[in-house]
């Protein structure tokens, strides 16, 4: 059965007790747990190796799990295949090879809801309105964009179908410090409109900063959980994960 938060709320997504790994008898993931609830923006955050991405893959079946469930809202999704979970309501967006770079921007997001062609103008103008670069470019090859727009196209074409969570790998990876900070208040701009989101993040500050919980993972399990501000003041975490950066996040 789902947990729920202090609001009664059930998750939208939930990961409970995952096992899961690329290979049979080798699991990145040794029992790692994660709830997500409406209106959330989550961040993941941990050491390289810990099985960040391996977790949003896993939930978004892309990597074997071995034992433990995945379930988005009250269906077990453990293990469904990709295009099912995004006729369910589950975007991915990737850390790489994210777009088609032969196709013009509008293609790509067109790619992105083909399966339902009556309502591609109403969720194109939607994809205007939230990403206004994207329209004034929008018949510009995908493969021209630079590192910060190819990530605005990729979080376009997952939000075409009108996920109820997002699961994004890396969002920032690549990009100068100052598309960083685009690209996480795009993501909040995104959450802000009611999509659920999961966000795998490297720049451990940055995502304490904006995400409304955060799990620490290190070696496949969630050593630590809490609010940002938690996270970010939290003795272990800094003296583990953050070091003299967290004291940035904490004065915010």
């Amino acid at each position: 059965m789902s947990t729920t938060n202090s609001a009664g709320q059930r998750p939208v997504v939930e990961a409970t007790d995952v096992v899961a790994g690329y290979l049979p008898g080798v699991n990145i993931l040794n029992g790692c747990s994660l709830a997500a609830y409406p209106g959330e923006m989550v961040g993941i955050i941990g050491p390289n190796g810990a099985g960040k991405s391996t977790l949003l893959k896993a939930m978004f079946g892309l990597v074997k799990v071995h034992s433990g469930s995945v379930t988005l809202g009250e269906r077990d999704i453990t293990n469904m295949r990709t295009n099912q979970l995004v006729e369910m309501g589950v975007g991915f967006v990737p850390q790489t090879n994210n777009v088609f770079p032969s196709l013009t921007i509008e293609e790509n997001l067109r790619m992105g809801l083909f399966l339902r062609p009556k309502k591609m103008q109403e969720r194109l103008r939607a994809m205007w309105d939230l990403f206004p670069v994207l329209h004034d470019r929008r018949n510009q090859s995908a493969g021209a964009l630079s590192g910060g727009e190819r990530q605005s196209l990729a979080m376009a074409r997952a939000l075409m179908m009108e996920p109820s969570v997002l699961l994004l790998d890396e969002p920032s990876a690549g990009l100068s410090p100052v598309r960083q900070d685009e690209t996480f208040i795009r993501t909040r701009r995104i959450n802000k409109t009611g999509v659920c989101v999961v966000m795998v993040e490297q720049n451990a500050r940055r995502c304490l900063q904006v995400c409304d919980r955060g799990y620490v993972l290190d070696q496949g399990r969630d050593a630590y959980t809490g609010t940002g501000r938690e996270l970010a003041n939290d003795p272990r975490v800094i003296e583990l994960y953050l070091g003299t950066l967290a004291k940035e996040v904490g004065a915010d």
